[in-house]
């Protein structure tokens, strides 16, 4: 059978204006598919070379098949369980730094080059003391980045026009200010010199991102069916949901040269992407989160069963249409078509996500994912919202670690689980809830100071333990 490669199918090759540091699963299902729809729709003309930001990677394999790879987006669009897949032929080439740095360098002198996206992990962007300009390479990300950087300032004398965009999707907070930071320190260890420092700071674009699709990378599974359906053998075959999402904070003129929108892409440029890291974190997240103990304790295993459970589902949708989406302040329609994106991917029938493999740390995830549209419920309704603490309650009785007389696998901290261990041995409610609430640690506040909520979660949790919780959630579903 014949490998995927230039000579095995017709496919488009495009002007190189975009080096990205990573070859991974996500970049490839995600920024890589992005770009391939605006070459196709929006003539933007954009290949990549890709850079293996490590020594050990993907860059051989990718060379094999000519920078080409099958991307597969399974589930559920417009109402619809959707299985589409398609070569994407973006990518021109891909080189290792580490085996040809030089190679690597020459790409600053392309006149073309205009962005650079990467994703080399959370801990990618990170100051490394030890590198050096004179390194072949750099061993960090971040020095690499500069040494390119300083041989673009060099070979086109510091022309502003040869700045470049950088979009970094790393899952950090403020990913392109840090980036920037990280850069300017190495031009000053490197002593660089003020003109470069000052290229950097007028010239170069450095955009704060979000990114959102779940890629479950690549159907080791699946891939007997998959290359016969194909009719080609294909090494590096990825799968990505339906839904994608890009926030890109930074100036109007990357929107107007990243012409995402001709295509229908769902990347929004702004220049605050605060408010949409808070939807996210409040509704996806939290939605996640405020379902594990209730959907666990119901006795179903997967978020899909979740969804198509009538009682947990209603549970689910109220919870987030009526407690979470009213402490956002974007606008409502914009928050109603995320959170039914949202329903949708829970419900996808291509991904299957335990409960119990996000119910690890669930108090920290409840604090940070939760607990915030709680207090912001509280401040704006000053009602408590029932739901919200009715899963407080459930998670309570979940790291109680049984489940119908079976034992829960509990994944948290020791502190944590010892905590909890201690308190189930009282087998007093009101004693048990007060002193998980008061628990500052836990929440960095004390919740019995808020008004109503110790004895509202007390009274939650004495139903679902003494009468089950399929009959406690009935009396608020």
């Amino acid at each position: 059978m014949k490998t995927l490669n230039r000579n095995a199918v017709s496919v488009n090759t495009y002007t190189e204006r975009i080096l990205q540091f990573g070859e991974g699963n996500f970049l490839r299902a995600f920024a890589d598919w992005m770009i391939h729809e605006m070459n196709k729709k929006a003539n933007f003309d954009a290949g990549i070379v890709v850079v293996q930001p490590i020594n050990q990677g993907l860059v051989k394999m990718l060379n094999d098949q000519d920078g080409l790879y099958t991307l597969y987006l399974n589930g559920i669009k417009s109402g619809k369980a959707i299985s589409q897949h398609e070569v994407i032929d973006c990518i021109q080439r891909a080189i290792n730094p580490y085996e040809n740095f030089t190679g690597y360098l020459a790409n600053a002198t392309n006149p073309n080059l205009r962005f650079v996206i990467s994703n080399t992990t959370e801990a990618g962007i990170a100051y490394n003391e030890g590198d050096r300009l004179e390194d072949a390479p750099q061993k960090s990300f971040p020095g690499k980045l500069t040494a390119l950087l300083y041989k673009r300032f060099q070979t086109f004398q510091g022309a502003s026009d040869k700045g470049l965009i950088i979009i970094p999707c790393e899952l950090i907070d403020r990913n392109g200010d840090n980036l920037k930071k990280i850069i300017l320190k190495y031009a000053n260890d490197w002593k660089l010199g003020e003109a470069f420092i000052n290229w950097i700071n007028e010239d170069n674009v450095f955009c704060n991102t979000l990114v959102d699709r779940i890629v479950p990378g690549y159907p080791r599974d699946k891939m007997d069916a998959i290359t016969k359906e194909l009719g080609y053998q294909d090494n590096l075959v990825v799968e990505g949901e339906q839904f994608h999402l890009w926030v890109i904070e930074g100036p109007k003129e990357v929107k107007e040269e990243f012409p995402s929108e001709a295509c229908g892409l769902n990347v929004v440029f702004t220049d605050d992407m605060e408010p949409y890291r808070t939807r996210k974190v409040r509704i996806l997240n939290g939605a996640h989160t405020t379902l594990v103990p209730v959907g666990y304790l119901y006795g179903i295993e997967k978020v899909r069963e979740s969804l198509e459970d009538d009682v947990v589902g209603e549970f689910l949708k109220n919870a987030i249409f009526e407690e979470i989406c009213p402490t956002l302040d974007l606008p409502e329609e914009e928050l109603n078509t995320f959170s039914n994106d949202v329903l949708d991917r829970f419900r996808n029938p291509y991904l299957e996500h335990a409960l119990m493999s996000i119910s690890l740390n669930s108090i920290s995830k409840y604090k940070t994912r939760v607990l915030p549209s709680v207090l912001e419920y509280v401040k704006r309704k000053n009602e408590l919202p029932n739901r919200l603490l009715f899963s407080l309650a459930a998670l309570i009785a979940f790291y109680k670690g049984e489940r119908n007389g079976e034992k829960i696998a509990l994944k948290d901290n020791v502190e944590v689980l010892d905590f909890f261990k201690n308190q189930w041995s009282k087998n007093d409610y009101a004693e048990i809830v007060n002193s998980v609430l008061s628990n500052t640690n836990f929440w960095g506040t004390d919740l019995t100071q808020v008004s109503g909520l110790e004895e509202l979660v007390k009274n939650h949790l004495e139903v679902i333990i003494t009468k089950g919780i399929d009959v406690a959630i009935k009396t608020i579903v």
